[in-house]
């Protein structure tokens, strides 16, 4: 979703593998041909249950999420991030975006990290979310490697986004994005359609092989990083989860619908498997 120099997250594309820019500006690369092996399977594979937060508390569970404060100054977004925005009740997690002034920007939110609590290198990562399509929103569901926080600059660390949605669209965006030829930025990715208002279950599953993007277990797109394939070094190498919900900025654009604020993203459960 953006990326920004402690934690982010970068933003991507419209059609099968077109690139767009977020965090940091991610440039629009064309991906190779040989990224994608189409002879992989894309059936969803059982794993065994390394990690999860079921939101079953009354409050966020700090021993697996940070939450950022602040805005992240990256791809124009207009919201401040704060730990008020984020509840935790009836097996839920909501991120609430609203019209307020806090900071400076106009509208706050909330944005949750396991950045030094949680990073797994492979497995199965998904979550059950609601998005609140709005005009104006950009909520995700991410990954970001932890190098970034021990000197790795974006977007040589790499970035995993699981699940990217805009405004009122129906399409979900799923993209990596790394560094080749020093740190210049290339990416690829695909897109799906769903009913985003409605609680679906976005996840990747990441190996030594490839990286494959799923949407209530139908495989969209799959990304070859075999052999460090197209220097995708960075993938194989740990990675912390993030949540978000970004108001404005260089994706969604800076037309944004007052009226129907505040609104949630919702989150069911995030849950990592490690795969057979």
């Amino acid at each position: 979703m953006k990326l920004i120099f402690n934690s982010a997250k970068g933003a991507f594309i419209v059609m099968a593998l077109i690139a767009l820019s977020t965090s940091c500006k991610k440039d629009s690369s064309k991906p190779t041909p040989e990224q994608t092996d189409p002879t992989q399977n894309t059936t969803p594979r059982a794993g065994t249950l390394v990690w999860s937060d079921e939101f079953n508390g009354t409050s966020v569970n700090t021993g697996n999420w940070n939450i950022d404060n602040g805005n992240p100054n990256v791809n124009n977004e207009k919201e401040y991030y704060q730990s008020a925005n984020a509840t935790v009740s009836g097996g839920l997690l909501t991120i609430t975006a609203r019209k307020q002034s806090v900071g400076g920007q106009p509208y706050t939110s909330a944005k949750l990290t396991t950045a030094g609590k949680f990073a797994p290198k492979y497995g199965r990562i998904e979550a059950r979310i609601k998005l609140p399509a709005v005009q104006g929103t950009w909520p995700a569901f991410w990954m970001l490697g932890s190098s970034i926080n021990s000197g790795t600059p974006w977007p040589s660390c790499g970035e995993m986004d699981i699940m990217e949605q805009v405004n009122t669209s129906s399409t979900i965006l799923g993209t990596m994005h790394w560094g080749i030829n020093g740190n210049q930025h290339t990416q690829y990715g695909g897109n799906t359609t769903t009913s985003v208002t409605g609680f679906h279950t976005y996840a990747i599953e990441w190996d030594a092989n490839s990286i494959k993007w799923f949407v209530d277990g139908n495989n969209y797109v799959t990304g070859n990083i075999a052999n460090n394939i197209n220097n995708t070094g960075a993938f194989h190498n740990p990675f912390f989860i993030i949540l978000n919900l970004a108001i404005g900025g260089d994706l969604p654009g800076n037309t944004i619908n007052d009226g129907a604020l505040p609104c949630n993203m919702q989150v069911d459960y995030v849950r990592v498997y490690s795969l057979p």
